[in-house]
């Protein structure tokens, strides 16, 4: 058992336990325990982690004695209790990321969450080198939630073998589907708490298709055990989101009536309630995100055609995540090699439209095939620092912000908060030297000049009001801000 007797709120509290190894205790023990602070109960399962050890973790959401007792059909694991102090959270800690205000996120405390994602799917399965310098490069960079598969990823410039799996294997080489690999998932501990040190949010990736090992055909009862053994192990960490697949309906092996079971055990066992989607590949094929189990509605597309995002904005009344929009890089597939400022683009539009821009990832090859996409390692690109810049324009903004039809035209789009004291106007591939804007009678801005490619700010020493001409510096990829001025 832990000997911590006080933890920091949203931090989690361990329980580890000793009791019989004796046959299968992935499938055989069943442990879970009950926290209770003031008038509230969370009730949580355990899980085993080998050698006769069994854990269960807990994350406390408000500060105060906690007390808990488990229950488990293995006596010795049955009955105990304990309790602990919650205290106040670490600086810098606020909590679970959540839906806010219908198509926002925010932390458990009302901190604004501005997601910037990356795609690095199986840099889990890398060798500690190249995995160092993940690490070293997220810690450099601004992504802030980073998409990642558990099982390892067969596809092209991603062919080699990983050094463990999730599972355990049989005499006869076989994976065995109801026998973890617990050094694997203490490893995989070990990554997300990094993550977790640096405010990044880890989208897990639960099933895909790329996949030459079985794990994307196991049965529907080792399909299910999977996930409550995940959901024990990895939910108390308060970075996690859930995403049940990349590219679901590519999964022949899968039902419409299976995404919905996971979906259902995720919604049920998970008691931190973390944000769950799953993610398309073709556009047509969109998981219906109306189910209450779906917080957010997850989407690949790569079409230009983003006046969609409304749609998806009325149709589903939640936040909107384009997290697949085609990568920066060079390889051969057209979704691998948009030039950097088509992405920059792509993301400043996902904005304008309403929708969240957590869609970087980057494809450049070389000879050793290590593509970020994939393996993750060092980035080349230069999307990167436009992306960062994209973010702490956002994070400045002290309200969260809608597309606006009325700061919208033809040929640019305008968002804006609630009383339009503050607005942000777009021109992306356009180039005016001026624009004209119509203020409504009695309101008065200021404005500034933003070039998102080359990341400069410029106020403009101005108050502007009724019919006003804005000048702009004839380039690509400018936005305009505005501020209401008493």
């Amino acid at each position: 058992m832990s000997n911590e007797n006080s933890i920091n709120k949203w931090d989690y509290y361990e329980i580890k336990l000793h009791g019989s190894s004796e046959g299968n205790p992935f499938t055989d023990v069943q442990l879970s325990a009950e926290f209770t602070c003031k008038n509230r109960t969370i009730k949580t399962e355990g899980f085993y982690d080998g050698d006769g050890i069994y854990i269960i973790r807990f994350m406390p959401d408000i500060e105060g004695l906690w007390q808990y007792e488990t229950e488990s059909n293995l006596p010795e694991l049955s009955g105990i209790n304990g309790n602990f102090i919650c205290k106040e959270p670490l600086n810098d800690v606020h909590g679970v990321v959540r839906v806010n205000n219908t198509y926002h996120f925010a932390y458990d405390d009302g901190t604004p969450f501005i997601p910037l994602g990356t795609t690095a799917y199986a840099w889990v399965h890398q060798d500690k080198e190249l995995i160092e310098n993940t690490i070293d490069t997220l810690t450099r960079n601004a992504f802030n939630k980073i998409r990642m598969c558990v099982f390892p990823k067969h596809y092209d410039f991603n062919h080699n073998e990983p050094l463990m799996f999730a599972y355990e294997r049989n005499s006869d080489g076989i994976f065995d589907h109801y026998r973890f690999n617990v050094y694997f998932f203490r490893y995989l501990d070990g990554l997300i708490a990094k993550l977790r040190e640096l405010s990044i949010e880890t989208d897990i990736i639960l099933f895909h298709p790329y996949d030459r090992w079985g794990f994307s055909s196991m049965a529907s009862d080792a399909d299910d055990l999977y996930l409550r053994y995940i959901i024990a192990r990895l939910s108390p960490f308060r970075n996690i989101w859930w995403s049940l697949a990349n590219e679901y309906d590519i999964m022949p092996t899968k039902k419409m009536e299976d995404w919905d079971r996971f979906c259902k055990i995720l919604f049920e066992y998970d008691p931190y309630n973390h944000l769950r989607s799953i993610h398309n590949c073709h556009p047509q094929n969109r998981y219906d995100h109306n189910k209450e189990w779906i917080t957010h509605a997850c989407f690949q597309y790569q079409e230009d055609d983003l006046t969609a995002i409304g749609k998806w904005r009325e149709q589903y009344n939640k936040p909107i995540v384009i997290d697949e929009c085609g990568y920066e890089g060079n390889i051969d597939h057209g979704w691998g090699n948009l030039p950097p400022q088509e992405l920059v683009y792509k993301s400043w539009q996902f904005i304008m439209y309403g929708a969240h821009a957590c869609a970087h990832g980057e494809t450049y090859y070389n000879d050793e095939e290590i593509l970020w996409w994939s393996k993750g390692g060092i980035l080349k690109g230069e999307s990167p620092a436009r992306l960062a810049f994209l973010r702490k324009v956002l994070e400045e903004i002290p309200y969260q912000l809608n597309p606006s039809k009325k700061w919208s035209s033809w040929d640019f789009k305008g968002i804006s908060n609630e009383d339009e004291s503050f607005i942000i106007i777009y021109f992306g591939r356009k180039q005016p030297s001026f624009r004209r804007l119509t203020i409504p009678d009695g309101q008065k801005y200021q404005a500034e000049i933003i070039d998102t490619w080359n990341m400069t700010r410029e106020p403009i020493d101005q108050i502007f009001q009724g019919r006003c001409r804005i000048s702009l510096p004839t380039r690509q990829w400018i936005a305009i801000i505005l501020r209401k001025v008493d």
